[in-house]
């Protein structure tokens, strides 16, 4: 059974409303436009540090890129 790519999804998602392409948001936040496009097609997993990074810049929970919540804003309790 194939899992949904939530964060790949939800980074893709993130990234097009701010109109940026995979090498922008990589100048950002320090990765390369490969690792941007690898955490998207959900080929390869990210890190707990480069998790907090996206989540940071784009002012959006880790829950709500990892699926736990659809509330981008979610803080938990």
């Amino acid at each position: 059974m194939d899992e949904i790519n939530l964060v790949g999804e939800r980074l893709y998602q993130l990234r097009k409303a701010r109109q940026l392409s995979q090498k922008q948001l990589g100048d950002e936040v320090g990765l390369s436009h490969k690792a941007i496009s690898t955490i998207e097609s959900g080929t390869r997993g990210t890190t707990i540090e480069k998790l907090v990074l996206l989540a940071k810049y784009f002012h959006v929970s880790t829950d709500y890129l990892l699926g736990i919540t659809d509330d981008p804003t979610w803080r938990g309790r």
